[in-house]
């Protein structure tokens, strides 16, 4: 192989793998030498042919591995599967106390390196673990569309629903948080709130929370928390009101990953009722979604690393093209072996309380990350009737909320 080309496919690897795992620089085959007419000699090509292919098997496994490492994945679907990760965990334990894997633009797989933030569709994303989602949405002809800046994602908030709620139905302890917004508004759509929820009280149909305390996991199992970032109404968990690092506008991918690592480490110390969301993602005028994430992955791999093994709050942790090492990584730091009843971390509620469906332990799952299916098939089944909380009166900040939203109980969040 000519140096230059060695040159070149070293310096692919090297900016495709920042983790270290990536394929032996020294597996290299040689190359035919070229003529005088830029061709291989017949002899030539006779006397190294196997070599050539040896060299280009060990060519394509350098391009796999740049496309896959345990902290990123642009690949179609993801190295394993735990479908089933968060029916292990008590239903007394508040989310607000979890480590949880989401994706930002959770459905942004169009419109070119630009724009395209993941390469897993929903039901890949919900089969590896991710619990929560990021939907951005348009109003357009009367329905929610799904849309990246101004690029169509080819899917329907209503659609979007139904999809979770299906795998939902397939995973009944699972429950996962979607945030919906609506995507640049240069003034917000008068019609966008009203549409939202009528599009959750008919396709939520009971199985959506949408009050603006934060539940346990006990409450919603088998549901999707809403989480919002509506002007005045409360349709879910206000957004404005959590503990958020979103530097998405990346001018310096170190100083971006500096901000996310201190908003980790101030969700493993601070204030267990606080709902934590740290984005991992980002974009900007000289970089992309991709290129932020082969270099923000890696490190919050390495860092979430030098804890695993023990209990550990992260929070939210909200990424592009996710590893399947990384996601294991946050699974387990929700207290690696706890069965749904036991006692997770100093501090956190140890009553039992009682499933909604009013499964005793004998149907829980016990799903190890590790030792998951590869592959995971969600049933398709009917949903039941509709049903919707909704909320008017008292002012927080902007918005007109009821005072008798707050449970006798329920934990309040706050901002920070």
């Amino acid at each position: 192989m000519g140096r230059r080309t060695r040159g070149m496919l070293r310096g692919a690897w090297d900016a495709g793998d920042t983790s270290g795992e990536g394929c032996d620089g020294d597996a290299w085959g040689p190359c035919s030498t070229p003529t005088a007419h830029g061709a291989a000699s017949p002899l030539r090509q006779g006397l190294v042919g196997p070599a050539r292919r040896r060299g280009a098997r060990c060519a394509g496994s350098m391009e796999a591995r740049c496309r896959r490492s345990a902290a990123f994945d642009c690949t179609p679907q993801p190295a394993a599967c735990c479908p089933d990760w968060m029916a292990r965990l008590p239903d007394a334990l508040p989310l607000s106390r979890l480590s949880i894997p989401g994706t930002h633009d959770s459905l942004s797989l169009f419109g070119g390196r630009r724009l395209r933030c993941q390469s897993w569709g929903l039901e890949a994303q919900l089969a590896a673990g991710i619990r929560f989602l990021d939907v951005r949405c348009k109003l357009a002809r009367g329905e929610l569309h799904v849309y990246h800046l101004c690029t169509f994602q080819r899917a329907s908030l209503r659609g979007v629903l139904r999809r979770t709620l299906r795998f939902l139905r397939a995973h009944p302890g699972e429950a996962v948080l979607m945030r919906i917004k609506e995507e640049l508004p240069i003034f917000p759509r008068p019609g966008f709130a009203s549409r939202l929820h009528r599009c959750l009280l008919e396709e939520g149909r009971g199985h959506v929370w949408c009050r603006e305390e934060v539940p346990t996991l006990g409450q919603v199992r088998g549901k999707i928390v809403v989480l919002e970032a509506l002007a005045r109404e409360v349709l879910g968990i206000p957004y404005e009101q959590l503990s958020i690092s979103d530097a998405w506008n990346v001018l310096s991918l170190e100083r971006k990953w500096v901000r996310a690592r201190r908003h980790l480490e101030r969700a493993a110390g601070g204030d267990p009722a606080t709902m934590h969301l740290t984005f991992c993602s980002g974009n900007g005028l000289f970089t992309c979604p991709e290129e932020v994430a082969r270099f923000v992955n890696p490190r919050c791999y390495q860092h979430l690393r030098r804890r695993g093994g023990q209990p550990v709050r992260w929070g939210v942790v909200i990424m592009d093209f996710p590893g399947a090492g990384l996601l294991r990584l946050i699974v387990e730091s929700n207290a690696p072996r706890a069965g749904r009843h036991s006692t997770v971390a100093p501090g956190t509620p140890t009553a039992s309380v009682q499933h909604p469906r009013g499964r005793g332990d004998g149907r829980r799952s016990r799903h190890s990350y590790a030792h998951c299916p590869r592959r995971c098939p969600s049933g398709r089944t009917l949903l039941p009737a509709p049903r919707l909380c909704r909320r008017t009166s008292a002012p927080v900040e902007r918005k007109r909320v009821s005072s008798s939203c707050w449970a006798p109980g329920s934990l309040r969040v706050t901002t920070v």
